[in-house]
Parts: structure tokens; C-alpha cells; sequence
């Protein structure tokens, strides 16, 4: 499952770079696909934090740690492209900037960002991650997003 997460992403972003992209094509839909190797990250981050109770995690566990590590990159990057990607549709293609249900498709995104890089940090003994945990936690709900 984990390898097929990361071969859409790079299916998505070799379509993103090398087709046409209309501001109509291009959805807030599209921030699905950051939640889901958010999820593949919360994953990996739960086996590690309970890996030595497990005899075949503890022999996988270099492996398993650059994984998790690689696919919560995978997502961090995912996030400023997005963005960019949201002030070209909306700022220099002029595309109507109005309320449609498919920009919470957003939302848990962030959240599962945030879920994700909390066990992460704490496996990978990264503390200087945390706050960045806390931050995608409370942007959604900010009355401005």
C-alpha cells in the first residue's frame, strides 16, 4: 500500500509538470493526496513507537525509519506546491474565489499532517518537529482559512 501512495504522488506531480493544467482542472481535491502519505507516515511512525514488542520490526527498523521519514518529506513538500498551486489558480488565473464544498477536502489533510508528524517526532526523537505538529493542528480551524 505504502509504495502505491508514493507512485501516485509521482504519477500526479509527472502530470503536473509535464501536461497542461487549467485552473479548472486543478481542484482543492487534490490536498487528498498529501493526506494520504500523511497517513502512510502516521503508520510507519506507530510501528516504530511500538517496534520493540515486535521481534520482525526491531530487524526491519532502519528500513522502516527511512520510509517514514521519506514519506513525511513526501508530504511536507506536497504542501507548499499546493499552495503555489492555489495562488496561481486563484490569484494570477483569476479563477472565482467562492465557497465550494470541496475545500474541506483540505482539512483533514492538514489534520492527518499534524496527527502524522506527532509520532514522528517522538520515534525519531526530533522534538524541534512539534510545534510544527501543533501549527497544522490549529490552521484549519483558523476563521480566516
Amino acid at each position: 500500500m505504502r509504495n502505491a501512495v508514493a507512485l501516485i504522488i509521482s504519477l500526479i506531480f509527472y502530470r503536473f509538470t509535464f501536461f497542461p493544467l487549467t485552473s479548472e482542472e486543478f481542484n482543492p481535491l487534490y490536498w487528498i493526496n498529501m493526506g494520504a502519505i500523511a497517513i502512510t507516515t502516521l503508520a510507519g511512525a506507530t510501528l516504530i513507537l511500538i517496534s520493540s514488542q515486535w521481534p520482525f520490526l526491531q530487524e526491519i527498523l532502519p528500513f522502516l525509519k527511512g520510509f517514514t521519514l521519506f514519506c513525511w518529506i513526501t508530504a511536507t513538500w506536497w504542501i507548499p506546491l499546493l499552495l503555489i498551486l492555489m495562488v496561481w489558480r486563484h490569484g494570477f488565473r483569476k479563477y472565482p474565489l467562492r465557497y465550494d464544498p470541496e475545500y474541506w477536502g483540505a482539512v483533514f489533510p492538514l489534520g492527518m499532517y499534524s496527527v502524522g508528524t506527532y509520532p514522528l517526532a517522538k520515534a525519531a526523537e526530533l522534538s524541534f518537529l512539534l510545534p510544527l505538529s501543533r501549527c497544522f493542528f490549529i490552521l484549519p480551524w483558523h476563521p480566516g482559512f
